[in-house]
């Protein structure tokens, strides 16, 4: 599996963004989707996931109630709705896949991901 995100860009502090990984190769997979960020400096960092089928999603403390992941399985693009942005969520943000079958145990985690696609800038500007 193939991953491209893309939608990044500027937008001032309390804008809105939508990011978008479409995926393409063995699509037909069952594959969950996280987003990671990460800052200059700093680690990488999970924002949000997805299962498979779109059921379950997690979400990193930060950014509860103002981000929403989800899935079009139909497109085989998973998006991430970014609300009320703040500074702070100024990175390059990445999207990434698996196939695992216990992600509900590990989707915090990158190392766990098989596939990563190019990351996209999101700069968010006070």
């Amino acid at each position: 599996v193939q991953l491209q995100a893309s939608g990044g860009g500027l937008v001032q502090a309390g804008g809105s963004l939508r990011l978008s990984c479409a995926a393409s190769g063995r699509t037909s997979s069952r594959y969950s989707v996280g987003w990671f960020r990460q800052a200059p400096g700093k680690e990488r960092e999970f924002v949000a996931g997805v299962s498979w089928s779109g059921g379950t999603t997690y979400y990193a403390e930060a950014v509860k109630g103002r981000f929403t992941i989800s899935r079009d399985n139909a497109k085989n693009t998973v998006y991430l709705q970014m609300n009320s942005l703040k500074p702070e969520d100024t990175a390059v943000y990445y999207c990434a896949g698996t196939t695992s079958t216990y992600y509900w145990r590990s989707y915090n985690l990158s190392n766990k991901y098989d596939y990563w696609g190019q990351g996209t800038l999101v700069t968010v500007s006070s």
